[in-house]
């Protein structure tokens, strides 16, 4: 098979998630365990880190593989969804996973793993775990794919997990409060390992407590370790003012940075208390504790590769996109968007059928036009239902059949001084990088 084939034949013939919604979600870690085995317990030959939560696990994922990669070490990281290839999920030292690397390994490892029936995602994250080990990476960072207790990722004992927040998504698997969400999303605590999390509520803060006290895990929450004293928008990005790390310039904007930023630096001191951030490369003894994070922080885009966050894809128009996709999200985007200073604004908006449509379009400012789209993906909710749903919220605008043509009008009717926003959906942005950037 060539590489679009084997493409193809991952995304088609496997149950897929983010293609197929319930059907394509397997719940439990029998499978994991399975192919685990098969290839020699992969994970075990390196360090890892175990990153969850219902927003910015991404963007902590990265940024923390950014740092320890600016420390000298070689570094694994595992993310999804992807947005233009298959491949940007599954990197070291933000190089994509080989083109033939994939390949063989489905042709391989075929005849073991079909009758197992697994989905797209447990056979994913064992690639990964065994690309990991045969490319000798001293640590990896691992994202959650959904939950965490039940996630096909938790079969490893990280050195040090974090949580960066709960909200309400994906209840139809992972419970209707945010005690139930918090009680999955917890399930990534080890016995032992030191766990951050980002932020709490009430409810979540019990939950989290009481797991980490079963399992005796030190346990640190950032927002009572708050290490930015200040925040302000520079030339080239957001610039933070913090206690330990001296001024931080971030390369990823959008106001919900903040946020992860100080999940990001008190975990980069819980590293350092293990004794992890001590440079490779630097000299002996010294420690990758202001410089290096630093650089990371304002290089993280070309460290790793991420994309889709707060993301300019062109000056004039200022035109913007973002993956915010749930209510959580977007109470962070909505705000933003209110201070964009601008004549007119253009939102291209789309959405999947697993989330709160309601909610999130009550977050969308009324003093836009709207150009309502579906992304190439079967749980996209179509043009002109959205359409339909705006209305009954004052939001008014036109369907489009696919983002390109969406993104197109958005343009078109668009001057200099206006400010295009693309978003609602992972998909939506994924579709506007492949075909119109």
């Amino acid at each position: 098979m060539t590489y679009q084939e084997t493409c193809d034949y991952l995304f088609n013939q496997l149950p897929m998630f983010e293609k197929q919604g319930a059907d394509g979600y397997k719940e439990g870690l029998a499978n994991s365990h399975a192919l685990d085995e098969h290839f020699g317990h992969p994970h075990k030959k390196y360090l890892t880190i175990h990153v969850a939560g219902t927003n910015g696990k991404g963007s902590c994922a990265h940024t923390l593989s950014a740092i320890l990669q600016m420390c000298g070490y070689k570094v694994g990281l595992y993310t999804s969804p992807h947005l233009v290839d298959f491949s940007e999920r599954i990197r070291v030292n933000g190089q994509p996973i080989s083109e033939e690397y994939v390949v063989k390994f489905v042709e391989k490892e075929r005849s073991f793993f079909e009758p197992l029936h697994p989905s797209f995602f447990e056979l994913t994250t064992a690639m990964a775990f065994k690309y990991f080990a045969e490319m000798e990476v001293d640590i990896a960072v691992i994202e959650v794919g959904l939950g965490g207790r039940l996630d096909c990722t938790n079969i490893i004992t990280p050195i040090l997990s974090v949580i960066t927040n709960i909200g309400m998504d994906h209840t139809q698997f992972l419970g209707t409060s945010l005690e139930q969400i918090a009680m999955e999303k917890a399930g990534i605590i080890k016995k032992g390992v030191p766990v951050v999390i980002g932020e709490t509520t009430p409810e979540t803060r019990m939950v989290f407590e009481a797991i980490a006290g079963e399992n005796k895990a030190p346990i640190t929450f950032a927002e009572d370790n708050k290490q930015i004293i200040s925040v302000s928008t520079g030339a080239k990005g957001l610039e933070y003012q913090t206690k330990s790390f001296g001024i931080i310039r971030g390369e990823l904007n959008g106001s919900y940075q903040e946020k992860n930023t100080n999940t990001i630096l008190c975990a980069v001191q819980q590293l350092e208390a293990l004794g992890f951030m001590h440079a490779v490369k630097c000299e002996a003894n010294t420690k990758c504790q202001n410089r290096e994070v630093r650089q990371a922080f304002s290089h993280v885009c070309n460290l790793t590769g991420l994309k889709g966050r707060w993301q300019k894809v062109s000056e004039a128009p200022l035109t913007i996109c973002d993956t915010g996709h749930n209510v959580p999200g977007w109470m962070y985007l909505s705000m933003q968007l209110k201070n964009i200073k601008c004549n007119r604004m253009h939102i291209v908006f789309g959405m999947v059928d697993d989330k709160d449509i309601q909610g999130v379009m009550d977050l969308l400012p009324q003093n836009a036009t709207y150009y309502f789209t579906k992304a190439n993906n079967k749980r996209a909710i179509s043009e002109n239902v959205l359409k339909l749903y705006g209305q009954g919220k004052n939001l008014i605008g036109e369907a489009y059949p696919d983002v390109k043509s969406a993104y197109e009008a958005a343009k078109a009717a668009a001057d200099n001084n206006d400010f295009v926003f693309v978003g609602g959906s992972s998909y939506v942005v994924a579709d506007l990088l492949k075909n119109c950037i």
